[in-house]
């Protein structure tokens, strides 16, 4: 790392990240990159509904995008660990777990969200390889296989709806008593899609692909993919630290713009979407990128 004051710092290098720094390291503004290195979908085998990029590995993605950001010689990369962040009279102040404290003008959290998975063996092991969040993401890869969906009522309604035309061979898994209306069990049961109430215990797989779905009863039943809805949370505390709003489903309230509730914060990515793919990731992230260097230079000109 050259300098320890930049115009403009990016918490996060994933997809999203890179992304915004493109478009500021392409307009010649001085830029900081802090990554931990750990994405959510680093278990993911391929990336899909990407146009041009469509099948290729997510790893495969970050690796050339990063790449070719780091060509744009005012942009830096710093593998570490954002752990907290003031607001002071020319912009912000980040503090990194190996104590490096650096300043901007201008900060964009491109942190991405935690998934809150259920404490199920083999649950983790699966996720992101055959137990999977997005039919858009993963549902043509699965079509006409027996799948599952974990979740429950409305959530699990919706899922039901899309998924049902990529396979005939569908049950969702409530893991507990169902909480859907009697019209919503009348179109379930229209489309003969099964519906288990028992609780789930286990899930044996091989290096992460599911094989059988084990219940409290003891019974086993095969599976090929199961849906899985949970919630998210911040993968960062820093933003709601700097008093950045969040939504009522825990995301980062950002404008059309990326702007979040406090001057000079933008937020792009998983962090302030609900939809969750490595596509909107750079395409929300090339906005964040070209909207802080429209203010920056609004600020110079």
């Amino acid at each position: 790392m050259r300098a320890k004051n930049f115009e403009v710092i990016i918490i996060g290098g994933s997809y999203a990240g890179l992304s915004a720094a493109m478009a500021l390291g392409r307009s010649l503004r001085n830029v900081l990159i802090i990554d931990n290195g750990q994405p959510c979908n680093r278990q993911t085998p391929h990336s899909h509904n990407f146009i041009t990029q469509d099948g290729v590995p997510p790893t495969e993605i970050a690796a050339k995008a990063k790449e070719q950001v780091l060509k744009y010689t005012t942009v830096d990369f710093i593998t570490d660990l954002a752990v907290s962040a003031e607001k002071t009279k020319k912009g912000f102040s980040i503090t990194t777990q190996s104590g490096d404290i650096v300043t901007a003008e201008k900060l964009i959290i491109a942190t991405g969200v935690k998934d809150i998975i259920p404490k199920i063996d083999g649950f983790a092991e699966c996720w992101g390889i055959s137990m999977i969040h997005c039919p858009y993401c993963h549902g043509y890869e699965v079509r006409n296989k027996k799948t599952g969906i974990m979740a429950n009522g409305e959530r699990a309604f919706h899922l039901a709806s899309l998924v049902n035309n990529l396979t005939n061979n569908l049950t969702i898994l409530t893991t507990g008593k169902t909480d859907f209306t009697s019209d919503q069990i009348e179109k379930l049961e229209s489309h003969q899609i099964a519906i288990i109430e028992t609780e789930i215990s286990g899930l044996e797989h091989q290096d992460g692909y599911l094989q059988k779905v084990i219940f409290n009863t003891g019974e086993k039943v095969g599976f090929d993919a199961i849906y899985a809805g949970f919630p998210t949370t911040q993968h960062s505390d820093i933003p709601v630290s700097l008093g950045c709003e969040l939504t009522e489903h825990r995301h980062i309230k950002v404008n059309e713009f990326q702007q979040t509730t406090i001057d000079g914060i933008y937020a792009c990515g998983d962090n302030s979407t609900m939809m969750r793919s490595v596509a909107n990731a750079v395409a929300n992230g090339n906005i964040a990128g070209a909207m802080v260097n429209a203010e920056l230079t609004k600020e110079y000109f």
